[in-house]
Order: structure tokens, then C-alpha cells, then sequence
């Protein structure tokens, strides 16, 4: 008798029900996934673009890390977690990590660059991503992880930093900043637009 994520095949139909749909959330998993790394790719974008260029390479003290800085980690981050990530160790050899936070991108265009390598080398690794993949493990630095675990792991890692990118734009810009968010004082009209409509299942990046 087969067996597949607790059900067992040829014992009854409401078996097989439950594995469509346990398949079914699955793809519902990776689908808002995809959603949530490109909604926090779109925050770091719609902040670079409101940084005067000189910007994105200024640090508040040495101990912190310009923007650029975030950019070039989060590169190499994604490059090394997401190269062959169903058949490598997500920690590659030829990663050189402590050189990822030398700050040393010199113009808008090479951050920009970096930056879109490393979304496009993630996005490449999970599009292709099926439920079935999801039942497999892989490694980093010889840690496993289920599949759901090496998603979730990056998935609180960028915004963690994409969240400090946000922030340093905001420091520089003060006042001229444009918020990505709701905007001070504007909550109750926010809530009020949003309780108008009837009550649905949608994601929250599809009304955005």
C-alpha cells in the first residue's frame, strides 16, 4: 500500500480527496511565496529609486552597513543559497561572505545589477518548484532542512535586511520620504477602505 504525506492509497476515496488536497495547499505555499519575496523585492526597488545615487553608499558609522553593503550581501546570499538548490549545500565553496560586506559598489547601476542577480538566480530556483519537491531535504552548511524550512529560513533573512535598507532610506530622505506603507495618520481611512469590501481569499500583495 502507498503511502503519501499520512494517507494511504486504496483504502478509500476520502484518501484520496485529502491528498488533493494537501497538494493543493501546497501549491498554495509556493505560490505565496513567490508572492511574499516579490512584494519585499518591490520595497527595496521603490526605496532605491526615492536615494539620491552619492546615497546608497553611505554609512552611518563604521560599524554599519551602507546600502550598497545590504545589496551585495543579499547577492551573494542568494546566489550561493539558490544555485542547484535541490542538489548542493546551500553554504557554497566559492562563496566569499566577509568580502560581501566591503563597500565597494561604486555606482546605482552595479548595485542595481547585483541586486536583480540575485532575485533572478532565486526566482529561478523556485518557479520551477512542483508539491513534490517539497517531500525533499537539502543542506546548509551540512544542516538539513526540509524544503519548507530553506524557503522559510530566506524568506525571514531578506526581509530582515531589505527591512534595514527601507530604514537607512528613510534616514536619509526625513522629510522627503515616501512612505511604502500606510502613512502617518492615515489608518482609519486605510481600515475604512479595506472593511468596505465583502470578506474574500486573495493574498495581501494582490490589493497592493
Amino acid at each position: 500500500m502507498l503511502t503519501c504525506f499520512g494517507f494511504e492509497f486504496g483504502k478509500s476515496t476520502e484518501n484520496i480527496k485529502g491528498i488533493k488536497t494537501n497538494h493543493k495547499k501546497m501549491n498554495s505555499y509556493l505560490e505565496s511565496v513567490k508572492k511574499q519575496f516579490e512584494y519585499y523585492k518591490m520595497l527595496g526597488e521603490k526605496t532605491f529609486e526615492q536615494i539620491p545615487e552619492e546615497k546608497l553608499f553611505w554609512q552611518l558609522n563604521e560599524e554599519s552597513n551602507s546600502i550598497s553593503m545590504i545589496v551585495k550581501h543579499l547577492n551573494g546570499n542568494m546566489l550561493s543559497r539558490w544555485t542547484d538548490f535541490l542538489t548542493t549545500d546551500g553554504e557554497k565553496e566559492w562563496r566569499k561572505r566577509d568580502e560581501e560586506f566591503d563597500n565597494d559598489i561604486k555606482t546605482k547601476s552595479e548595485l542595481l545589477s547585483k541586486w536583480n542577480e540575485g532575485w533572478e538566480c532565486l526566482f529561478n530556483a523556485i518557479d520551477p518548484l512542483t508539491d513534490k519537491d517539497l517531500e525533499k531535504e537539502v543542506y546548509i552548511r551540512n544542516m538539513g532542512h526540509s524544503i519548507f524550512e530553506a524557503i522559510n529560513r530566506q524568506l525571514a533573512h531578506y526581509p530582515y535586511h531589505i527591512g534595514q535598507i527601507v530604514f537607512i532610506g528613510k534616514i536619509i530622505q526625513n522629510k522627503d520620504w515616501n512612505s511604502l506603507s500606510i502613512p502617518k495618520g492615515k489608518s482609519k481611512e486605510y481600515n475604512q477602505e479595506k472593511f468596505s469590501k465583502p470578506k474574500r481569499k486573495e493574498h495581501f500583495t494582490d490589493d497592493l
